[in-house]
């Protein structure tokens, strides 16, 4: 079986690009994705396309792939249109993959983009909603989409459930994960937010739901990002896929562990790895809560651990184990389609050593967590990627 390596990756600045439109941010991207990977749009083979919303913000269905590429040169190939929440562009990138993996294609470009921004804020809100069962939301959450997303009440809703660990996390330990990834973000130049916050920032901004402020929570952004696959190394420092997994979460039946747990365990298992090889994470961090809870999902942690890790510094920059060292959702930004594939991106670049002053020095193993969507009790989808080099 061919081996699948990263031969180009790039990114907008993710924020509020009111101006632009996912057309502009797809050529921005696919321009620079190509010119770092030293190809031609004639020497791709087939396309992976995600996409979240852009139905619901403009009314582009169907075919958005080849409208965003429209005057990109790559029309003509296959173009595989990909929808699955915040996992969209992760889970292009799992098709993708497969695709070269089996000896299908030599070449593949993955993209991920979104607009979120629009002057009609309540559209946005709605956009985002619209990951959940809506007959489950408005029966969970009654007053749900009013002028904020429900997620948010979700995640809060989290905090409240005491882990088999012991008790939630305190406000404190929430508060240094928005901390550290502010900090990390301000080191990013393609980041929303580049500038630090306090302890007391965090605390002190306005509430959204239980314990959650304003910037422990990850905001609305437009960006694109984008990957190219290829089954030949390139040159310099190869990064190589060495394992690709998407899961779907267990609904209600709370019997089966959870997406994050299964997806990780099957991805350490393809990569013949486990957590105590990791160098760098980036994980889906939509709210402060979920980088905690995700600790220990993936084993980063033992359980009841989770806050040691952020209060002691091990996932900060300098640390142990650094998590989001590109800011995350909460710094980095959150076009839901394009999350993904930035994530792989940033660890991409971190195991080229391309990143500057966010740098992990020497890291080789890398580990990508992306999820989707809710329903019942756990998420829609989940996709978890493993990169060496």
């Amino acid at each position: 079986m061919p081996e699948v390596f990263v031969a180009g990756a790039a990114m907008t600045r993710f924020g509020k690009h009111m101006e632009r439109s996912s057309r502009e941010l797809v050529e921005e991207v696919v321009t620079a994705v190509l010119k770092h990977a030293e190809l031609q749009p004639g020497d791709i083979d087939a396309c992976y396309v995600g996409n979240a919303v852009s139905g619901l913000m403009t009314g582009q269905e169907s075919i958005r792939g080849q409208v965003v590429l429209r005057n990109t040169g790559l029309l003509g190939v296959p173009i595989v249109n990909v929808e699955n929440a915040c996992a969209s562009s992760s889970t292009a990138l799992y098709l993708g993959r497969q695709a070269i993996a089996s000896g299908e294609h030599e070449r593949v470009l993955v993209l991920g983009y979104e607009k979120l921004y629009d002057e009609d804020r309540q559209k946005s809100f709605r956009a985002f909603n619209a990951s959940m069962d809506l007959d489950e939301m408005r029966r969970r959450f009654p007053k749900g989409g009013e002028g904020r997303s429900v997620f948010m009440d979700l995640y809060a809703s989290f905090s409240e459930q005491a882990p088999a660990s012991g008790a939630g996390p305190d406000v404190e330990a929430l508060g240094m994960v928005s901390v550290k990834n502010h900090h990390h973000g301000a080191l990013n130049p393609l980041s929303q937010f580049r500038e630090e916050v306090s302890l007391e920032d965090v605390l002190s901004s306005r509430q959204i739901a239980g314990p959650l402020t304003l910037l422990m929570c990850s905001p609305l952004s437009d960006g694109a990002a984008a990957l190219v696959l290829s089954s030949r190394p390139p040159a310099g420092r190869p990064v190589r896929i060495a394992a690709s997994v998407l899961a779907s979460g267990r609904g209600d039946d709370r019997s089966r562990p959870d997406a994050v747990t299964r997806a990780a365990g099957l991805a350490y298992e393809k990569a013949g790895l486990g957590p105590d090889d990791l160098d760098v994470v980036e994980l889906h961090d939509a709210t402060a809560i979920a980088e905690l809870q995700l600790y220990e999902e993936l084993r980063l942690c033992g359980p009841g651990e989770a806050q040691r890790l952020v209060l002691d510094r091990e996932t900060w920059l300098g640390g142990r184990l650094p998590v989001n060292p590109s800011g995350g959702l909460l710094a980095r930004g959150h076009p839901i389609g394009a999350t993904g594939a930035a994530q792989v991106v940033e660890l991409s670049w971190q195991l080229q050593g391309r990143c500057d002053q966010r740098q992990v020095p020497e890291a080789r193993v890398a580990l990508a967590q992306n999820g989707g969507g809710w329903i019942g009790t756990d998420a829609a989808a989940c996709a978890v990627h493993v990169l060496v080099s």
